[in-house]
Order: structure tokens, then sequence, then C-alpha cells
């Protein structure tokens, strides 16, 4: 195919956002699949000549419609709006029609650990996808991201008054990864696959301790923050308790050194750099 688009799933959420403005800073032509063309994000995509076109990941008609002619699709699942089963839903709907469309190479971001038994709800449904993707015909690359740096700006307003809710030791390094490095990891992969069909690579661009954190975002905001240990008992969701009993225990496990001496081409965005670029902006 002379010029044939690759495909991002969910190109308006943090993930396909990333991989999308990734490749756009590469020249690459883009198709994206989107919830709503006429939003102000998919019109902005439209604006720098993405493709866009409708379409949800459960929706196999819309996935296969979207994979017409394209070289590679980067795609995701979620449970965090109908549950775990519903994910692997989304993964078997991506996956049947990547082999209905003969795609030839499928980028899938999973989560760092989905391979550890972690007990974890939202990390077992996607290791659900992986074998799906391992016992198929569509040639394939797992990437697992650790957590995002930007997970805490969900407790923004509570940064601002001084504190960092984290269920962790104040000591316990937690292995995070900027959103732009998934993207730009992504975008290598999909513009360049060979090396990768077959992988599951897991990342990480730094592991600061919830201390460490609540420096860097004190910087950040201008103020004093500490970090507040939540007790896990406190975390209500059922899966996000299993998630943090997990980050409690074995937790990540990702060569940090290994992976930035394999990849020196990533930025590798460290998270006192990402704080001070992010949620000084916000002040």
């Amino acid at each position: 195919m002379v010029d044939a688009p690759v495909l991002v799933l969910g190109a308006t959420g943090g993930q396909g956002r990333a991989v999308t403005h990734a490749l756009l800073s590469r020249g690459a032509r883009i198709r994206a699949l989107v919830r709503d063309p006429h939003r102000g994000t998919a019109r902005e995509l439209a604006e720098r000549g993405v493709e866009v076109m409708a379409g949800s990941l459960s929706d196999q008609g819309s996935l296969t419609t979207a994979m017409h002619q394209v070289t590679s699709v980067f795609a995701f699942t979620t449970p965090f709006e109908a549950g775990p089963e519903a994910e692997v839903g989304q993964g078997r709907a991506i996956l049947a029609s990547a082999t209905h469309a003969r795609i030839g190479h499928l980028v899938f971001s999973s989560v760092a650990g989905a391979d550890q038994n972690s007990g974890v709800p939202h990390f077992e449904s996607k290791a659900r996808v992986e074998a799906d993707l391992a016992s198929g015909d569509v040639p394939y690359t797992v990437l697992g991201p650790t957590y995002f740096f930007d997970n805490a700006l969900g407790g923004r307003e509570r940064i601002q008054h001084g504190s960092l809710d984290l269920p962790l030791p104040p000591d316990r390094p937690l292995q995070q990864l900027a959103r732009t490095d998934l993207g730009a990891f992504a975008a290598e992969v999909m513009l360049n696959p060979s090396p990768y069909v077959g992988q599951r690579i897991e990342l990480a661009g730094d592991a600061p301790t919830p201390e460490q954190m609540a420096a860097s975002l004190g910087k950040a905001v201008g103020r004093d923050v500490r970090h507040v240990r939540t007790p896990l008992e406190e975390v209500g969701n059922a899966d996000m308790h299993a998630m943090w009993t997990f980050l409690n225990g074995p937790g990540y496990q990702v060569d940090i050194p290994a992976l930035h001496d394999a990849h020196p081409d990533i930025h590798w965005t460290r998270f006192a750099d990402w704080a001070d670029h992010t949620v000084a902006d916000e002040r």
C-alpha cells in the first residue's frame, strides 16, 4: 500500500492523543478512530491533516472499517467504564477486526505487571487480551506502561493545598511514565515494526518515591507539599485497592537503566521535569 496510513484508536484520549501527536511530529499519515468527530479535540486533529472516523472500541463494524488498508494500529482497552469483562470484549473486537483486515502490525498498550498474576482486575483483563493476541495470527507488539505521571493530577486540589495523597510508604519508589514517552515509543514501534514484532516491552521513565514526588510538585506549585500516606483500607474501589496492594508488594519490575540504554532516542522524562512543565503551567 503506497503511503497507507497508520491507525490510532481512541485518538482523543490520554494515550491515543500522545501517540497521535508523536506520529504527527514524525510526518506520518494518520487515521484516527474517535467517539465523536465533532468534539473540539477531534476537529483539531482533522485540521492537522488527520483522517478522523467515528467509532468505538467495542464496535467491530467501525473498527473493521477504520482498519481498511492501514499498515499498523495502536490499540488499547479500558475497564473503567463497563468493567473488566467489557475490556476483554473490546480486545476481542479489536483482534477480530485486525484479523479480518489483515493488519500487518498491531501495537497493544497493556500495563506493566499484567504478566505477574497480580490479582489486579484491570491488569488481569489486559493479560487476557494479551493471551488472545499471542494465540492469534496478527503480528503484534505489547507495550506495558507503568503508572502515568499525570495520575497525580487526580489530586490536583489537594496538591494545591499542600498534600499528595498516595497509599505507599514515603520512601517506596514508584515506577512511572510520561504519556509523551509512551507516545514516542509507540510511534517508533508503529513506523519501524520489524525489531519489535512479538515482543512485550514494559515502559518506565522514572521511579521517584512519594517524598520525592511531593518535593517536585511543591516546587512546581510554589508551596510546600507533603506526602500523606493514605491507609490501604480507605481505598474503597476494589480494583484500585488491589492495584495499590500490588504496588505495595512486588510492584512494577521494569529494569529502567537497561530500557533507557536500549532506547536512547526516547527522551525519557523525569518526574521532576514533568512537574515543572505540566503542573507549574496550571498555576
